[in-house]
């Protein structure tokens, strides 16, 4: 997934604002797990909330890699930038951990534009005062529509 800008309301509707991946039942593939995407299409029709909505698609108890579009303002300009994230909850298989945290350079190299990373072990690492210090930190005054 590569952040670009698009010209027509088609376009933009069906561009990804967030997608997680996962191994494959033979773990020894990176995929797309299905129905885990948000469109920018969806924003407002059948997701209010795109971040909260992220974060409630990933497993408590697996980790996932996750690419997500980020909005937000900083005192001089909006801006986009894509975020990689590796989710590892505490509660994740030792085993699992090992793999994805083995891997991650791997699906990392296969993106362009990816602008910063983010390893998160819970939800308490993934609300917006977290990613908007990720984000350039004082800097930030809004993340996806919402004051930091």
């Amino acid at each position: 997934m590569k952040v670009r800008k698009c010209s027509t309301p088609e376009e933009i509707k069906k561009r990804k604002k967030a997608v997680i991946f996962c191994l494959s039942p033979d773990k020894k593939c990176i995929i797309v797990e299905e129905g885990k995407e948000i469109l920018v299409g969806d924003i407002g029709v059948t997701v209010t909330d795109p971040f909260k909505h992220f974060v409630q698609m990933l497993p408590e108890k697996d980790c996932r890699y996750a690419l997500y579009d980020a909005s937000f303002e900083t005192k001089e300009a909006k801006k986009e930038e894509l975020m990689f994230f590796l989710w590892a909850p505490e509660m994740a298989p030792l085993k699992s951990k090992m793999i994805y945290a083995s891997s991650k350079d791997s699906i990392k190299k296969k993106f362009q534009g990816i602008k910063h990373e983010c390893q998160a072990n819970g939800p308490e690492d993934l609300n917006r005062a977290c990613i908007a210090e990720k984000l350039g930190g004082s800097l930030i005054v809004a993340f996806e529509g919402c004051p930091v």
